[in-house]
This record gives C-alpha cells, sequence and structure tokens, in this order.
C-alpha cells in the first residue's frame, strides 16, 4: 500500500501489519505481528486470537521486536516460532522464545519461554486468548480448576463486571454450531475477564490473577515457560459459522420501521478547547450538535474562569450545556456542590443538566487492588438535588461502562446515566479498533438491564483516542503517529477509517434507545476536525454531521448486510425524508444495494461520500448508483450519507 493511501485510509504511514494465512486439515489462522488471529476450525472462528504479551506498569504494550522468524508451512500441519525482544520504559528488558504448532487433526499449541535480563517491572506478561462473542457469550461451559476440581457453568451472557471464572487449568464451551473448543494453560495461574466491559470484542483469558499484586518485577536471569493448547471436538458439528462473507456479491440491504427515535449529537468540551471552539463557532454551526457537554474538573485547577468561558461559548453558540461534574471528594458533598452552585450562579452558565460523578471513579480499581476514598453516592445524589433543585442529574460513570457496572450509582436519585467508551484499551490494530463495534450491542444491553427500559441513557464523550487512562498515570506517548494502546492521539479519528468507524457505532446503537451519543472533541486528537493549519474536517465530521440531521428521527431498522463488513444507519424524520449512511467497516471493497422500493417515496436530495477516486470534487461512487436497482460499490472505509425529498 502506497504511503499516500495508507494515509488516506489511517491517518498514518505506519505500514499495515503483514497478514498470512496458515492452513492445517480443518484448522485456519491468520498470522499477524507475531501472533495467532482468527483462529477458524471448519471455518468457524472458535478462538478471536492468542498473542503473548508484555505490559508496562501503566498497563501499556510493551513493543516486542522479533528476530529469527520461522515459519514452516507442510499439508498436514505448520509452525511458528521466533525469539523476541522487549524493554519497559525504565529501559529494564527482557526476551522470550515463542513457539506455535498445529497438526492438522490435533491440536493448536502455544509455548513460550521467558528470560528477564533487569528486574523487570510488569503489570502483565504471558499468553492472552481472546474468545469471541458469536456463540460463545451465554454458552455452557465447563472449567477444570488448578486443584482438578470441575465446574459447570456458562460464558455469562450480560457483561459480568467481575471475572466470571478463575484458577483455570483448562476450559471448554459448545458452541450452537455443534462444536465444543476446549483451551488447556500450563506455567500459571490463568483466569478470565468480561472485555466487552472496555468494548472488546472478547472475553480474554490469561495470567497472572489480578487480586495479586501489581505491577511486580520478574527477578534479573529469572526463567520461566508457558503453554497454551487448543483442541476442538467437532461429533456434532452442524454448520459454518455466523455472518459468512460473500466477497464480490452485493448484498441487499433492507430497512423497516421501528419505534426508536435517533438519539440526539452531542460535543464534549474540554477547559483547553474553549478558545478553539469560540473561534470556530460557524464549525460548530455548520455540524449543529444538539447539546455541549462541558468538561469541568476542579482537581485539574478548574474554578470559575473556566466556568465564564464556558458561559461565552454557551451564549455565542446558542446550543444547551450540560455540565459534566468531576466531585473532587475532598471536602463534605454539600461543601463542594454549594460551591459549585455558587461558581454557576456568578458565571452566568445556563445549563439543563449537570452529570455529577467522584473524582476517584476515573480511576479503574480491578480485583485486589486498594479503592481510594470516595463519598457515599447515595449523600453525593441527594446534595447534587439540594444544590440544582432545577437542573436534571446524570449519574454514571466519566470513564467507561467496567466502573459503571462495579459501581453503580443510585438510579431513585438520578434522571439519566452515561458513561463513556474507548476502542483502544487493551489493543490498537486496525482489525481490534474495528472489531469493537461488536461489543457496544452488548454494552447497551447489559446497561439497561441494569438500568431498565425507561431510564433516559447517554453514551459518551467516544473517540478513538482516549481521553484519560483510568488504568495507570498517564495516557501513552504517540509522537510518530502510530496504532498503539491509550493514547490521547490516534491517527485514525483523521483519516476515512474514523469515518466508517463512527457510523459502524451509531449503527450498533439500533435497539438501545440511547437518548443522546456525545463525541469526543470538535477539534483536535480526539476531534472532528483539524483548525491547526486552515481548516481540514476529517471524514468523521461528515458523518457526525449526518447523524445530528438525523437526531430525533424515527430510526429504521437495516438488515440484510454482514454488520461486521457494512454498517447502515437509517431514519425517517417528521417531513417524511429518509436519511442514511452506510460505510464499509472493511479494507477491501465492497458491494451492497439498497431496497428502497416503498421506503423512499421523494428523490435524492443530497448526498455525501467520503472515499478515495474523487467524483465531482469528492467521494468514489456516481450519485445515480444510489438507485433500488443498482448496486454501490464502497472502496475501503467509503462512507455514502445520503436524503431524500425537497
Amino acid at each position: 500500500m502506497s504511503e499516500d493511501r495508507a494515509t488516506l485510509y489511517y491517518g498514518t504511514s505506519q505500514p499495515v501489519d503483514d497478514v498470512r494465512r496458515l492452513e492445517a486439515g480443518p484448522w485456519s489462522a491468520l498470522l499477524i505481528d507475531g501472533a495467532l488471529h482468527d483462529i477458524r476450525y471448519r471455518d468457524v472462528e472458535v478462538i478471536r486470537a492468542v498473542a503473548f504479551l508484555v505490559r508496562d506498569k501503566d498497563w501499556g504494550t510493551c513493543r516486542p521486536v522479533l528476530n529469527g522468524v520461522e515459519i514452516d508451512q507442510t499439508e498436514s500441519g505448520f509452525r511458528i516460532a521466533y525469539r523476541a525482544h522487549c524493554a519497559n520504559p525504565d529501559g529494564h528488558a527482557l526476551s522470550y522464545a515463542l513457539s506455535m504448532d498445529c497438526a492438522g487433526g490435533g491440536a493448536l499449541s502455544f509455548s513460550a519461554t521467558v528470560t528477564a535480563h533487569d528486574a523487570f517491572l510488569t503489570a502483565r506478561c504471558g499468553f492472552c486468548v481472546l474468545h469471541p462473542l458469536d456463540g460463545v457469550a451465554g454458552a455452557p461451559a465447563r472449567v477444570e480448576h488448578g486443584d482438578g476440581a470441575r465446574e459447570s457453568s456458562a460464558f455469562p451472557a450480560l457483561i459480568d463486571p467481575w471475572q466470571p471464572f478463575k484458577d483455570i487449568r483448562s476450559i471448554e464451551h459448545d458452541m450452537p454450531c455443534g462444536l465444543t473448543v476446549r483451551c488447556s494453560f500450563t506455567g500459571d495461574v490463568f483466569e478470565m475477564e468480561d472485555q466487552r466491559n472496555w468494548s472488546d470484542a472478547s472475553f480474554k483469558t490469561y495470567s497472572r490473577p489480578l487480586e495479586l499484586p501489581w505491577p511486580f518485577t520478574l527477578e534479573a536471569g529469572a526463567t520461566t515457560t508457558q503453554s497454551v493448547t487448543l483442541h476442538v471436538d467437532e461429533r456434532t458439528f452442524a454448520g459454518r459459522g455466523l455472518h459468512e462473507s460473500h466477497d464480490g456479491e452485493a448484498r441487499v440491504i433492507t430497512f423497516d420501521s421501528t419505534d426508536e427515535p435517533m438519539p440526539k449529537l452531542g460535543i464534549a468540551v474540554a477547559v483547553d478547547e474553549i478558545d478553539l471552539a469560540l473561534e470556530h463557532l460557524s464549525l460548530l454551526k455548520e455540524l449543529a450538535p444538539q447539546q455541549l457537554t462541558l468538561c469541568f474538573d476542579p482537581t485539574a485547577g478548574h474554578g470559575l474562569h473556566e466556568l465564564e468561558r464556558f458561559a461565552a461559548l454557551q451564549r455565542q453558540s446558542g446550543i444547551r450545556c450540560v455540565l459534566e461534574y468531576a466531585l473532587p471528594g475532598i471536602d463534605a458533598p454539600r461543601v463542594e456542590l454549594a460551591a459549585l452552585a455558587s461558581w454557576i450562579a456568578k458565571a452566568g452558565i445556563e445549563l439543563t443538566g449537570i452529570v455529577v460523578s467522584p473524582s476517584v471513579h476515573r480511576q479503574s480499581n480491578p480485583p485486589g487492588s486498594l479503592s481510594p476514598p470516595c463519598p457515599a453516592l447515595d449523600e453525593v445524589y441527594r446534595e447534587a438535588r439540594r444544590a440544582f433543585p432545577s437542573l436534571r442529574i446524570g449519574g454514571g460513570m466519566l470513564s467507561y461502562f467496567t466502573e459503571l457496572n462495579r459501581k453503580r450509582p443510585p438510579l431513585e436519585l438520578v434522571d439519566w446515566t452515561t458513561h463513556a467508551t474507548c476502542p483502544i484499551v487493551h489493543a490498537a490494530d486496525d482489525r481490534s479498533v474495528m472489531q469493537t463495534l461488536e461489543a457496544i450491542a452488548h454494552i447497551t444491553r447489559s446497561c439497561r438491564a441494569l438500568i431498565g427500559a425507561r431510564q433516559p441513557y447517554s453514551i459518551g464523550p467516544v473517540s478513538i483516542g482516549m481521553r484519560q487512562n483510568p488504568y495507570g498515570s498517564r495516557t501513552m506517548p504517540n509522537p510518530h503517529g502510530e496504532r498503539i494502546a491509550m493514547v490521547a492521539c490516534d491517527p485514525r479519528q483523521r483519516a476515512l477509517f474514523g469515518g466508517a468507524w463512527l457510523a459502524g457505532y451509531a449503527a450498533a446503537l439500533a435497539g438501545a434507545h440511547i437518548d443522546t451519543l456525545t463525541l469526543g472533541a470538535l477539534t483536535g486528537a480526539r476531534g472532528l476536525a483539524d483548525v491547526g493549519d486552515g481548516m481540514q474536517r476529517y471524514p468523521m465530521f461528515d458523518v457526525a454531521k449526518a447523524l445530528a440531521r438525523m437526531a430525533g428521527a424515527t430510526r429504521l431498522a437495516c438488515a440484510g448486510a454482514n454488520p461486521r463488513e457494512i454498517a447502515c444507519v437509517a431514519a425517517r424524520d417528521a417531513r417524511g425524508r429518509l436519511h442514511w449512511i452506510v460505510a464499509n467497516l472493511t479494507g477491501s471493497p465492497r458491494s451492497v444495494r439498497l431496497d428502497l422500493h416503498g421506503i423512499a417515496g421523494e428523490p435524492l436530495r443530497s448526498v455525501v461520500v467520503t472515499g478515495e477516486q474523487p467524483v465531482q470534487g469528492k467521494g468514489n461512487v456516481e450519485t445515480p448508483c444510489l438507485s433500488p436497482d443498482k448496486p454501490v460499490t464502497l472502496h475501503p472505509f467509503a462512507c455514502v450519507i445520503a436524503t431524500t425529498g425537497q
């Protein structure tokens, strides 16, 4: 791929990882950057990935340098072996020798021997096995523990806030297609976490247990060995997997009416972004969001001056505003909320609501860690109601669903619930980031089970880059614009990839009755446009603008396309106009045909296309192709945005 095309697609000229397909009998897998992904048996995805990972003390990934890579592929099997070397931010080093072996009709096995060259501080060092969601969530499972005891259970259907399984020597589960998948582990104590909490599309089995102290030190000269072995029993196998791909064949997308309104679009505004927002009010007016979420944090030194700047933005933009308040928890809630109410009155800012969440809840508290002091949530929200009797009070988390799932607010005391998401908490490769869209429906379904069907539910701020690291002292630096987990500035935010990802995110919210979808920022690393040198609207801007126009319109259910490849969002507004977004979520061309018969009674009013090979100044498809009878070919990560009516 050329540098220009890589930048267009991904926002970076960093090469896309080489992918090599390996096959042995019924097994197949993709070798990517030293790990196996998309591990299939009889073309059914049985394991999402197996990788050996080394994390630093802040859970950042210590990227290995591979050498001596050997790949032996024969008709009867394959073997991969290499050595890897990596260092943590303190400059301390370790190396490991890793092998992967597959005998066609037998097991797929992994082994790694690690040697620490220095006293090496790490939060994790070992194999991680990712189990996919389709056919696994809710599936019956049997666990063998370290002492030989056996447990019959099931993978959780709703997202488990804690580890569903601990002390795992082996775990097997039954898939709906009839395959039974067994994973066995040696060399350490393994446990599982439900990664849907962080919007990862997987369950993860890993070592070592989080209830043990972390970070921990691998002593200089120490050597350890781990292994993972996969077996599949196919005696009751009944057919291929879900979401089969049909390359080259146009998929027909159909539409059906629902009673679900499209969410309002919100934009988060941080204190250091106020001036840029004021300088580019025309950009904000063009986007036309329904809400601004003003991020206010006294622990970062924010006070009356910052609220006065927010007030200026609220007056000049004319957009309704909600304040996001990180309660310091240093003084009593009544004192801190009364001080905030006084500042708000002095600043003259008009708010329609306030989200109150203790500041310490922005940091995650995994099992085994000590929770810092925090005022009781009942007291927090009663005092918020006392301080702001005329405002709507929002509860939830300023971080991710993980913390909402673990630290549940008193729902009877709040008017709506909110949380954020981020797709690069654990992995930052293109495949994993786009796969996080599979987890969104699991998150919203689990949140609805927690808060009920009737309470208003908002999501955000949402962006590819990470706003704040709940698992360490900082977000990771990314000076070269690479694909790195836990960074604030991810290059794909500004690329075609980002526009397609946002379209996929909006599509994945179908059925959740979301009140407001709030995006990360208007401008900058987590925003929709770059205003540093002229004006550059990202592809995500066009998608966000279309979503703002759809707000309040009746969502149409979209069916017929593989949601892992094609995202579709459609709605009919009060004037009868049809709005839709169709996006290619893959790095290869995809063809679709929209079945608009009986749906669109009006001609096309406007069409916007994001993608390569410009036609008439923008886009990669001819407008006449958007007819009910002709397929649309979407280039990688392209979006078609259209509206009917006069």
